[in-house]
């Protein structure tokens, strides 16, 4: 890591980090397994690329998701300050890693089952923050589909816009999908607490074989988004989804619901990686058109 990270690093622990070795899996940011002059080893991210932001954000989301006490999450030991001068970085435990347990799925479906069940104050948060390196704008509305709509979809329309990414058709098909979110987005439920990005690889085994959850995007929204991501790019046992539902059944509907869902994170993939991710995008746009 930059030496400027390192003597960040070590004031913020009050410890030397006498090694450090290079951690892959991530897209966006730098990883590193540090081992302290305490005798600690600790999970270190750093990215002098991304916004100040980022990561004091991401420390806000893991102790949210942890307030639910539903399922294993890294406990954060320090963060940057959120100034653009100085260097960025999280430092989170180390959680070990090995191959999942028996009853691997149970739990982690009836964990996040819980963690949904234990709620959030409304649909957004009291604060933006960040899914990949975009901005993710969490302003609470009242309904669940306008927040759908004005707070998820609209924005990465927008981004794509921008970027010459969405022509005018794919702006007509979005503005036919907006006046229909109210019928579409299902029975009206209470806000869930979501880790917002449930991708395979931001599942983690830790060294007993525990689902721990990795890298979140955290806000109050619609259950049926975090599982609708964690079949978007597969990952996950059908053992996982079984288990959620027996402990707490999902809406009439829901498999219809899944590619509406699953737009949000299309579109966040098409602002990160290209125009690739846009037929996905369209296929999913025309079930509900």
């Amino acid at each position: 890591m930059q030496a400027s990270v390192r003597a960040a690093v070590e004031q913020a622990l009050g410890a030397d980090v006498r090694s450090e070795r290079p951690v892959g899996g991530g897209d966006i940011n730098d990883a590193y397994e540090a081992g302290l002059s305490d005798g600690r080893t600790v999970f270190v991210k750093t990215n002098d690329r991304a916004d100040a932001a980022m990561f004091p954000a991401e420390a806000r989301g893991l102790a949210w998701l942890e307030e639910a006490r539903a399922l294993r999450l890294p406990k954060v030991l320090a963060v940057s300050a959120g100034e653009s001068d100085r260097p960025n970085f999280l430092v989170l435990e180390h959680l070990g890693s090995s191959v999942p347990a028996r009853g691997f799925d149970d739990e982690l479906g009836r964990g996040l089952a819980a963690l949904h069940r234990f709620g959030a104050p409304s649909f957004g948060l009291d604060h933006d923050n960040f899914i990949g390196r975009l901005p993710q704008a969490n302003e609470p509305r009242a309904t669940w589909p306008e927040f759908y709509g004005q707070r998820r979809l609209a924005p990465q329309l927008g981004r794509a816009e921008r970027a010459g990414l969405a022509d005018v058709g794919l702006r007509r098909s979005f503005d036919q999908l907006f006046a229909r979110l109210e019928q579409l987005c299902g029975p009206s439920e209470p806000p869930a607490r979501l880790h917002g990005d449930l991708w395979g690889g931001n599942l983690h085994s830790d060294a007993n074989g525990a689902p721990c959850l990795i890298d979140p995007a955290v806000y109050g929204g619609h259950r049926e988004v975090d599982l609708a991501m964690m079949k978007l790019f597969g990952g996950f046992g059908e053992r996982v989804f079984a288990a959620y539902d027996e402990a707490y059944p999902l809406c009439a509907g829901h498999a219809e619901r899944v590619s509406l869902y699953q737009l949000y994170p299309l579109m966040v993939h098409v602002n990160l990686f290209g125009a690739s991710y846009l037929g996905s995008v369209k296929r999913a746009l025309t079930r509900y058109l």
